[in-house]
């Protein structure tokens, strides 16, 4: 037997080709949307009911109505109590929930395909006619309120909520959380949560997504069943959220007392998901601090062994969504790390990526990419994505491409454009007394401390 050469690395193979499963979509008369991906390999069926009533579109005051409202579709419709649907859900071997994101509230079920036609009426039911009761409303309203005071203790929450403070404008509906601050979640009422159904939730600003065991006839067949007759006016467009960049640097620190270690956030106001640079800002935050190998883990990490973890990334959005860098460190680091977050942000905008950088982050974003779409919620996942942001019907499958095709000069010039040094904002949640010097010491604008109730927006 020949012996094997243990210290050779064995030499990749070309990639393989990869296409994304194929779709179909048809708009009914009512203006609903239905987009249907045949998947036969397994009895499964994931729906996602997406309704264009995101937090983005809360009114002023009452922030985290969608999420809310989007909360207790599922809690009961018609003389089905919350606890009787839930019932009835996990009799038919199914899963039903939904929630909201800043851009939309989404109803997801994942069922049998032999129990969908039941299934999907369950989930039309809750779409269309929730009964939306007083008794589940204040659980869910407690239940929120529990979780923001909860906040106020975990370090990484509070520098989330501190850093959208600090990077929008004061009364942005981004600087606030998407599920509302205590004050706004305190006074929302049932009656604003009706309201706000019955204003947003139509058919005109929804898609229903199915992927899985069912035929494309047979889909638009029991969806326009149940959701045929729905009715509904499109509803007044939402403002769009102010992402005014600020353009005075600052360092905040939330007060966290005898905190060991410091929870940074450094970045600013990021560009909208429709950017024509996504893809070159894909694979230059991927060298940034995507990846294990980036260069901020690299640093932080590895060379100066600062944290186990350091990463960077955009938060994409349909409006400008932030943009940061992120560690946590020890305390009497803290300074020592944000300076060498610094550099790396400098760097990363001042000369092209080398090409090993770049091979590396192509080859892992391309080599991962089709086993993001294993399963049927992760196929309706990015067909959701797709449908939210207005992506072409071919986007997945150039997504590879597009990808391979973006070079060092791409990445540097979009750096140049959407990476602005004049504008980072330094959080760092941690023990103020022994952090605060040092961060002055940085040079970095106006040093600020804040308690954690000022962090969240309160």
């Amino acid at each position: 037997m020949t012996a094997i050469d243990m210290s050779v690395r064995p030499t990749p193979g070309a990639p393989r080709a990869y296409t994304f499963p194929a779709f179909e979509s048809v708009t009914l008369p009512n203006g609903l949307r239905i987009v249907i991906a045949p998947q036969r390999k397994l009895p499964l069926v994931t729906v996602l009911a997406l309704v264009d009533a995101g937090s983005v579109a809360d009114p002023v005051g009452q922030e985290g109505v969608a999420q809310l409202t989007a909360s207790l579709v599922t809690e009961g419709t018609g003389d089905l109590t919350g606890a009787a649907l839930a019932e009835l859900v996990e009799l038919m071997g199914s899963s039903l929930d939904s929630g909201a994101d800043w851009d939309s509230s989404v109803v997801k079920l994942t069922t049998l395909s032999s129990r969908l036609p039941e299934a999907i009426s369950v989930l039309a039911r809750g779409l269309t006619d929730p009964s939306l009761p007083e008794d589940e409303f204040q659980r869910l309203r407690t239940e929120r309120l529990a979780d923001l005071l909860q906040q106020r203790s975990e370090p990484r929450s509070l520098a989330d909520e501190a850093f959208a403070q600090v990077i929008y404008a004061p009364g942005a509906r981004y600087a606030k959380p998407d599920g509302g601050t205590e004050q706004s979640v305190r006074a929302l009422t049932l009656d604003q949560l009706r309201a706000f159904h019955a204003d947003r939730y139509s058919p005109v600003v929804t898609t229903v997504v199915l992927v899985g065991d069912v035929s494309v006839d047979g889909g638009i067949a029991l969806v326009t069943k149940v959701l045929g007759d729905w009715t509904g006016t499109r509803p007044s467009d939402s403002s769009a959220p102010d992402t005014t960049l600020l353009t005075a640097r600052g360092v905040r620190i939330v007060r966290k007392i005898d905190a060991p270690q410091s929870e940074l956030r450094v970045g600013h106001v990021g560009p909208r998901r429709l950017t024509p640079d996504y893809f070159p800002l894909v694979l230059c935050n991927a060298i940034l601090g995507g990846l294990f190998s980036s260069r901020l883990n690299l640093n932080l990490r590895e060379e100066h062994a600062y944290t186990y973890g350091a990463h960077s990334g955009f938060d994409w959005r349909r409006w400008a969504g932030p943009f940061s860098m992120d560690a946590a460190v020890q305390s009497d680091v803290s300074a020592k790390a944000v300076r060498e977050i610094l550099n790396e942000f400098e760097k990363i905008r001042a000369e092209p990526v080398t090409a090993s950088e770049l091979s590396l982050a192509k080859s892992y974003l391309d080599g991962v990419f089709p086993i993001r779409f294993e399963s049927t919620r992760a196929i309706a996942s990015a067909l959701a994505s797709q449908s939210i942001f207005g992506l072409p019907a071919d986007y997945y499958d150039t997504y590879r491409a597009s990808i391979r095709a973006v070079t060092a000069e791409q990445i540097l010039k979009a750096s140049e454009v959407h990476l602005h040094p004049d504008r980072l904002q330094v959080v760092a949640v941690g023990d103020a007394d022994s952090i605060s010097s040092d961060l002055s010491a940085l040079g970095h604008g106006l040093v600020t401390v804040v308690d954690p109730i000022d962090a969240l927006g309160q």
